[in-house]
């Protein structure tokens, strides 16, 4: 007689899971903050919403995002820990653009085998992240996915829940003519394009990952996992800075991921206004040139689907730029004004003149 059917002959280890929970839980204990209730392991995550009460009018901020097709370089590099500020950053620096606080995070990694180690691995980047963002992770899940995803496969996404004072909500409303736009700088690709990426890189030009490039300075796998850079805690901190009295000189910010400068910065600017972007205000990292030269990607192609060197942009009094600059320099990362709002018509933004070399 056969033996019947399993969970676990179906290719799905709970036991493997319970592992990796207890992998990770030295990592989401660095992830907290006081208002966090319980520990790992519940149904769901509790945050005390008691501080919310001190607030005039809060309006809760929510957003999800995953890594895309990124996860693929890390599955080939075998290198499971730096993803998590992917997955951060695509989520809390989308909620802090409308000068919303991330308070608490959750994450769901699907995967075709749980290896308990990877996992715990992957939680870990994400922990470290939440950390540098101010972020609680409150909680999460790990799915068993057989025959829809490969061994060694796995997908990553997450959510995040913030809170803003009604009243200062920042946002198309607040821009006008006159503003400066004020980029700051990306760590490199971040988490977007890399499907573009990927075909240029392993399909047209056949490179592999441990190749040394001299451009880069470091072998293509060590660029391409570059993690992004998590922006909520400084931009908040700015916000605080500059915003803190009655003037708020600074109007409205923008987080540059799928879609490029140009269509994300437009999603905050009135249709009255438009703005114009000078190029030769910084230079992209060669990452991004070699992507247009080994694929023959055509510059607009290029903009539209990288961050090309600018992973947030905000739009200010041009009165409070320097402080700006000066603010975020300290916290390490470099920024510059690059454009100014102009009283056209349309809501267009517009990227004028050559990169600088």
């Amino acid at each position: 007689m056969s033996e019947g059917a399993s969970y676990a002959s179906a290719g799905v280890d709970i036991e493997a899971g319970d592992r990796a929970v207890e992998l990770m839980k030295e990592w989401v204990a660095k992830a907290t903050r006081p208002e966090v209730v319980g520990g790992l392991g519940g149904f769901a995550g509790l945050f005390d919403a008691t501080a919310l009460t001190s607030y005039r009018r809060p309006l809760l901020a929510t957003s999800t995002d995953g890594i895309g097709t990124k996860v693929a370089i890390a599955q080939k590099l075998d290198k499971h820990d730096t993803i998590g500020f992917d997955l951060v950053g695509m989520v809390v620096d989308d909620l802090v653009v409308c000068g919303a606080e991330p308070l608490f995070m959750t994450d769901y990694i699907c995967t075709g085998k749980v290896v308990p180690e990877t996992i715990a691995q992957i939680v870990k980047g994400i922990a470290e992240a939440c950390v540098e963002a101010g972020t609680a992770l409150v909680g999460g899940e790990t799915a068993e996915h057989p025959g829809l995803l490969e061994v060694d496969e796995y997908d990553v996404a997450g959510a995040a829940t913030g809170v803003v004072e009604a009243d200062e909500v920042l946002g198309a409303d607040r821009v006008r003519a006159g503003d400066v736009v004020l980029a700051m700088a990306s760590s490199g690709l971040h988490s977007n394009g890399y499907s573009l990426v990927r075909h240029v890189f392993f399909e047209r030009a056949k490179w592999t990952l441990d190749r040394e490039v001299p451009e880069l300075g470091t072998t293509l796998g060590e660029v391409l996992l570059t993690p992004t850079r998590v922006y909520a805690k400084h931009c908040l901190e700015l916000i605080q800075e500059l915003n803190d009295g009655d003037g708020r000189p600074l109007h409205a910010m923008s987080h540059i991921t799928g879609g490029g400068f140009a269509a994300n910065l437009a999603r905050v600017i009135p249709d009255e206004l438009s703005v114009r972007i000078d190029r030769s205000t910084w230079t992209p990292a060669p990452i991004f040139g070699l992507v247009g030269l080994l694929g023959d990607v055509a510059l607009p192609e290029l903009e539209k689907t990288l961050n090309m060197g600018a992973g947030m942009v905000a739009v200010l009094d041009p009165s409070a730029a320097d402080t700006a600059i000066q603010a975020l320099a300290a916290r390490d990362i470099p920024a510059w004004v690059c454009g100014e709002v102009t009283a056209a018509p349309g809501g267009t933004v517009t990227l004028e003149g050559a990169y600088a070399k």
